[in-house]
């Protein structure tokens, strides 16, 4: 059995469905020395992603996102004589493999199509229902995005397995030393609430910038927030919020902060604070468990799943729900241990092994 993983996307960015794919291609690689794989990468790019004696690298010339990709991508890979082809950005060229299965990771762009560029919106809404349709069989991060399918696409349910992404090993409690290393380096203060993404409308910080002024003016000593991730779109209008709000001194801004240093970002916070209107899956919340940092999360989408009652759970469209979460965590060391505790436990459970597992047999059943 032959079988390539769509990895073009690596040249244009790290997180995200980049870094999904990086994890997903590691972790078959340790499970599954046997099968015949081919990482397709851009001609481009100068690292290969080939961990196994068994994964060769293939490079093409289509571009990620190019309006011809779905008929250029077909041509390139008919040579490849592929028995299987995994696309983690969902869209599937026309042709050029016996079977095909996607990653869905979310469905954000249908419910929100006014948080996506126009650009975005034309590759992503336009050819969702027709990757749905084509795909002999879809992955999906979480029941919530498998629900969405079904209702939204009318995806039936025996076409869509659900695989819960994993966390990397390096996200767990570290020496105190090491933390405060990594707090000098960055330039943080002592004590800070935290959130992590990337900065664009669904992850909705004016609705946590709003909460926060609301909570710095019932509480004397509120730690500042940090605000660390990579600029996406629509977001012109934060840093006059923060004005506005009089948050100068803090809000504190860090953008791509190092990957190095993401497990002592999250190690020196009080809180994580994710108030997105949806998420596929949301990592973050248990990449921030997994270091023992109390999670508040929006009762939306995946959310509730992935916490599974180990993050105080808020209203993301109503600002005095976010800073209720974040008084309660705050002012109530009782709560704050117990969630730390159990944030801990619920974040052994995902590993990326164990997403490879259930792709591993995915792929075996599609493939026949």
């Amino acid at each position: 059995m032959r079988i390539g993983i769509d990895a073009r996307l690596l040249y244009y960015r790290e997180g995200g469905i980049a870094a999904y794919t990086r994890h997903l291609v590691e972790a078959l690689a340790a499970l599954d020395p046997q099968t015949d794989y081919r990482v397709l990468h851009s001609r481009k790019d100068v690292h290969t992603l080939a961990p196994g004696t068994n994964f060769q690298r293939a490079d093409l010339w289509t571009p990620c996102h190019h309006r011809l990709e779905r008929w250029a991508l077909s041509v390139e890979l008919l040579p490849l004589r592929l028995d299987l082809l995994h696309s983690p950005d969902f869209v599937p060229p026309q042709w050029g493999a016996r079977r095909k299965v996607i990653t869905v990771h979310d469905l954000n762009f249908l419910y929100y199509p006014q948080f996506l560029t126009a650009e975005s919106r034309r590759y992503y809404n336009g050819q969702i229902a027709r990757a749905v349709r084509q795909a002999d069989h879809i992955l999906a991060d979480s029941e919530a995005t498998k629900a969405d399918l079904m209702r939204l696409l009318n995806a039936p349910s025996d076409k869509i397995t659900v695989h819960p992404l994993g966390v990397e090993p390096r996200f767990k409690r570290l020496p105190e030393e090491e933390v405060e290393t990594a707090r000098r380096t960055l330039h943080l203060p002592p004590e800070y609430i935290l959130f992590v993404g990337t900065f664009e409308p669904r992850k909705n910080i004016p609705g946590l910038l709003e909460a926060y002024h609301r909570l710095c003016a019932d509480l004397s000593d509120v730690p500042p927030l940090v605000l660390a991730g990579r600029q996406g779109w629509l977001t012109d209008d934060l840093a006059v919020q923060v004005k506005r709000l009089g948050l100068e001194a803090r809000v504190h801004w860090q953008e791509n902060p190092p990957s190095a240093l993401m497990p002592a970002l999250y190690n020196g916070a009080s809180i994580l604070v994710a108030p997105s209107f949806y998420e596929g899956f949301g990592l973050t919340v248990l990449e921030a468990m997994a270091c023992g940092t109390p999670v508040v999360a929006a009762d939306r989408s995946s959310l509730p799943e992935v916490a599974g009652g180990a993050a105080v759970l808020v209203n993301p469209d109503d600002a005095d729900s976010i800073a209720d979460g974040l008084r309660r965590l705050l002012t109530d060391p009782v709560l704050w241990a117990e969630m730390s505790t159990a944030g801990l436990a619920r974040a052994r459970l995902f590993t990326w092994q164990r997403t490879a597992e259930i792709v591993r047999e995915v792929y075996r059943r599609v493939a026949g």
